[in-house]
């Protein structure tokens, strides 16, 4: 069996048993949500994936839908509810990824899928993020998450295509665990992190 295949097939079985030891707290969080925000329990976002092939990224909504007098939508910061702070900082509104990572979509460790917008900000070096599948949990996120600069979370995807292994994949899973209960380095209020070129605004981004 290839290594590829291997990662694929741990990937789906990782998965699965992930959706159904969790199902009791997926359950629980999806109350939570409906009972505080209403519905959609679920937000639900197109992101590139393996090779910029777009899919439909799902996680537990964390913002309201408030607008302002303009009908616009607020910003994040305003729409963020305590709840939903609470999903950031401790990664459980990616819980729902595991889904992801079932159909294909995704994988369990890979660069994490940010929005389309930014596909213009990526030079040639860093569009090699997308020669695998995306990851709930990268690299990147591991070396400092949201607090990093655009250029070394890039350096760092990159770095994960070209050096990747089961090995690599099993460290990062690890270390993952032990950044997630620390809640280190996770921006709840600003969304996801701007790259350093313009791209248009995204008023439903969610981190």
């Amino acid at each position: 069996m290839s290594r590829l295949l291997l990662k694929r097939v741990l990937d789906i079985e990782l998965a699965l048993v992930g959706l159904l030891c969790l199902s009791p707290v997926l359950a629980l969080i999806a109350v939570l949500v409906l009972r505080g925000m209403g519905r959609p329990v679920f937000f639900v976002q197109t992101r590139p994936g393996r090779h910029e092939t777009p899919f439909r990224l799902v996680k537990f909504r964390t913002m309201t839908q408030a607008t302002g007098p303009d009908g616009r939508l607020l910003p994040n910061s305003a729409r963020l509810t305590r709840f939903g702070r609470f999903l950031r900082s401790s990664s459980l509104d990616e819980l729902p990824e595991l889904w992801n990572v079932l159909r294909g979509d995704m994988s369990l460790v890979g660069p994490r899928p940010l929005l389309n917008e930014y596909l213009v900000a990526y030079d040639q070096r860093e569009r090699k993020r997308h020669d695998v599948r995306p990851g709930i949990t990268g690299l990147a996120q591991v070396r400092g998450r949201n607090s990093v600069r655009w250029s070394d979370k890039m350096a760092s995807d990159v770095e994960y295509v070209q050096r990747w292994s089961l090995t690599l994949d099993a460290a990062i899973m690890a270390r993952t665990f032990l950044t997630v209960l620390s809640r280190r380095d996770v921006a709840v209020e600003g969304g996801t992190q701007r790259p350093p070129a313009k791209v248009p605004r995204n008023d439903e981004v969610e981190a």
